[in-house]
């Protein structure tokens, strides 16, 4: 069974507001360089990119993380690579790297997202946008930016569909009975 809690326009919306929080928060974009985690978080970060574009003139990079090879809930026959941020074309030592999830859930996707980030550089900072905190965390990790907090049970899910993948823009609680 699933509810949508959050349609297009609410999404927009938060993706909007994460925008100009991330403006406020490094006062302008100077320096600034976008990683989307995959799948759904490339996304939304060439939206924010996009946002930002149309509010400073100014152009972000924006990089695609795949963690799949960092995580440590995966057991991998092969070691961690280097190339796990793609089509990324400037270097991450001494930029305001901002993450950009979907969903932040036990924080353990975002670890790894860390691992690979430092493995290719020493930024300056690095901050975490979201659009969905639904809270279980297993680790200490929050967000610095959060599009929308949705409390969930642990029978239940957060699904985040994307215009680019899904078809259209929506939030769901999928419940597994």
């Amino acid at each position: 069974m699933s509810k949508e809690v959050v349609d297009a326009m609410a999404m927009q919306r938060a993706l909007t507001r994460i925008t100009y929080e991330i403006i406020e928060r490094n006062r302008g974009i100077g320096n600034l360089v976008l990683i989307g985690v995959k799948t759904r978080g490339v996304f939304l970060a060439q939206r924010i990119a996009s946002r930002l574009h149309q509010l400073e003139n100014t152009v972000v990079p924006v990089g695609e993380l795949d963690v799949s090879g960092y995580r440590d809930d995966i057991h991998h026959k092969e070691p961690a690579t280097k190339s796990a941020i793609t089509n990324l074309n400037t270097p991450i030592t001494d930029k305001k790297v901002v993450l950009v999830d979907d969903v932040l859930y036990t924080g353990r996707t975002i670890r790894a997202a860390l691992d690979a980030i430092m493995d290719l550089g020493r930024p300056n900072s690095i901050n975490l946008a979201v659009l969905v905190d639904r809270g279980h965390r297993e680790l200490p990790i929050r967000a610095d930016f959060v599009g929308k907090n949705i409390p969930t049970a642990q029978n239940e899910h957060i699904r985040v569909a994307v215009d680019e993948i899904d078809g259209k823009d929506s939030i769901e609680i999928v419940t597994n009975d």
